[in-house]
């Protein structure tokens, strides 16, 4: 099996996901991912398409990761893995949709509006 390869992204986060036959490996921009992700919730984030589709061990991801935060990248990271897993066996689809890991989350920055302190906060109101 060759390379196969994705696009996960989150917020600001963009995961560009390589994925091939071997023994579980998880290299996240050349270090490993529990060195990467220094959160054990972030850990799970990422496993998570694995443990869905029964595949722990089966695949060695290596990933790019550009922008975001640390919970951004590991979502984008899940994203993915998962895209990648469906294009392998559209068999694993249905429990990852299921459990929403098919999903691009849509949610964003508002930004900020001129004339106000934030994207919705304004300046205190005098009227006299």
């Amino acid at each position: 099996m060759e390379k196969i390869n994705a696009v996960g992204r989150r917020k600001t986060a963009i995961a560009r996901v390589y994925l091939k036959e071997g023994t579980g490996s998880i290299i996240v921009n050349g270090r490993d991912y529990k060195e990467y992700f220094p959160m054990a919730i972030l850990h799970s984030t990422v496993e998570q398409p694995f443990e869905i589709t029964n595949t722990v061990g089966k695949y060695d991801v290596t990933a790019n990761m550009v922008g975001g935060g640390v919970k951004g990248q590991a979502e984008a990271l899940r994203l993915g893995i998962s895209r990648i897993l469906c294009e392998i066996d559209p068999e694993m689809r249905p429990p990852l949709k299921a459990k929403g890991l098919m999903r691009r989350d849509p949610r964003m920055v508002e930004r900020k509006k001129f004339g106000q302190k934030k994207a919705r906060k304004r300046f205190q109101f005098s009227k006299r």
